[in-house]
């Protein structure tokens, strides 16, 4: 057994770290879930994660991950039989389509080079050709956990009203929901879906639907056989509260998303994204340096596509991405993402998302930087001096 004294860095692409905050808040005795002062809890966790969406419609919580999230978006709106387009993105874009066919829903992809975002013509061709208007949704990602790409939302809606097509825009917001400015209403999206375990700061375990209007009309008319996951049976307009989580709510988890929400509160979400820009900022920096020796670049092409939560780094045949993973590990307590779906074995991913400032991504960086040294990794030099830039540029702002 490996002992790792300090503090574990953390820095996946999610789960991400959980502030001792968050931590002490959920530890406490189980409330009376039925009771007054659990219902008004539950009832303001309701009505406060609504900013973070930027939203003024209803949001949904349950208790389950992104996954949990997904089904419920697509069982309140699809039925067997319909059918939906979805832009390539990465990994998720393929895991939700596959959900989706699960469900006996019909995908057509646009595909991908899982190096770039989504290209909204083509979003708005494929609508264009759509003579029938059998689309009943269109599917995207907005911040891609496996490429470190971030897609533009407003452009993918105005491609959709271009085309004059009646689909309803879906939107992944799971690895950018408080770390990457979204709107949901001015940007004209449907169903909004996020997940606890990044931007928001949670342990794993709450999905979240943030839905439009427009959305639960189509809900009100058709979608799949449900009962946990419909918005209908959850909405706050039901004076029963239990009836909010369809059941027993998830309480703790709800104690700790009470911390967050005040935590994000006081922060602020513009300073929240700036940060997050900052930190991504200076992981980019240290990155370009490293990668002027020809063995790792950043995946994402188009610097104004690259996330601000996540940076995926390619590498070459030689770089044996576990090895250095279980290095970083044991060696450094330093955790980070591999690659995932075609960038398996190819790559490696730092998260910069959450409850994280700038000593830990320079330590994050640091950290890096000694295993290329423990195993030989080509690299270039001036990586760290030239994040400090980047974060000393960024504070004389």
């Amino acid at each position: 057994m490996t002992v790792r004294r300090g503090r574990n860095f953390l820095q996946t692409p999610g789960p991400t770290n959980i502030p001792e905050r968050i931590l002490r808040a959920m530890h406490q005795p189980a409330w009376e879930y039925s009771g007054p002062d659990f219902v008004e809890l539950a009832r303001e966790c309701l009505h406060d994660i609504r900013p973070i969406f930027k939203t003024q419609e209803e949001v949904f919580i349950y208790a389950s991950n992104g996954h949990g999230a997904w089904e419920a978006a697509l069982s309140n709106i699809l039925s067997p039989g319909d059918k939906v387009l979805v832009p390539e993105t990465g990994l998720f874009s393929f895991a939700w389509s596959n959900m989706a066919e699960q469900l006996g829903v019909s995908i057509d992809t646009i595909p991908s080079d899982w190096r770039h975002a989504i290209i909204a013509d083509e979003v708005e061709e494929r609508l264009r050709a759509d003579k029938a208007g059998e689309y009943r949704a269109v599917l995207m990602v907005h911040t891609e956990t496996a490429t470190g790409i971030t897609s533009d939302i407003p452009a993918v809606r105005k491609a959709i009203n271009n085309a004059g097509h009646d689909a309803l825009l879906v939107t992944d917001v799971i690895a950018s929901l408080a770390c990457t400015d979204f709107r949901m209403d001015e940007w004209g999206v449907d169903i909004a879906i996020g997940g606890s375990q990044k931007g928001l700061m949670c342990p794993i375990g709450l999905g979240f639907n943030a839905v439009s209007k427009k959305a639960r009309g189509v809900a009100d008319n058709g979608g799949s056989p449900r009962s946990y996951w419909d918005w209908n049976s959850r909405s706050m307009v039901r004076p029963e509260a239990y009836r909010w989580f369809s059941g027993t709510a998830p309480e703790h988890m709800i104690f700790g998303l009470r911390e967050a929400l005040d935590m994000i509160a006081e922060e602020g979400l513009d300073t929240a994204f700036a940060r997050h820009a900052r930190l991504g900022d200076a992981t980019r920096a240290a990155i370009a340096a490293w990668s002027t020796a020809g063995a790792m670049e950043i995946n994402a092409l188009v610097p104004e596509q690259r996330a601000e939560s996540i940076t995926t780094i390619r590498v070459g045949e030689d770089f044996d991405v576990k090895q250095f993973q279980s290095i970083l590990r044991d060696k450094f307590n330093v955790a980070v993402g591999g690659g995932l779906g075609q960038l398996e074995g190819k790559a490696f991913r730092i998260g910069h998302m959450g409850d994280i400032n700038e000593p830990m991504i320079l330590g994050t960086l640091a950290s890096v930087e000694s295993v290329f040294d423990i195993l030989g990794i080509p690299h270039g030099e001036g990586a760290l001096p030239a994040a400090i830039a980047s974060l000393a540029v960024a504070h004389k702002q």
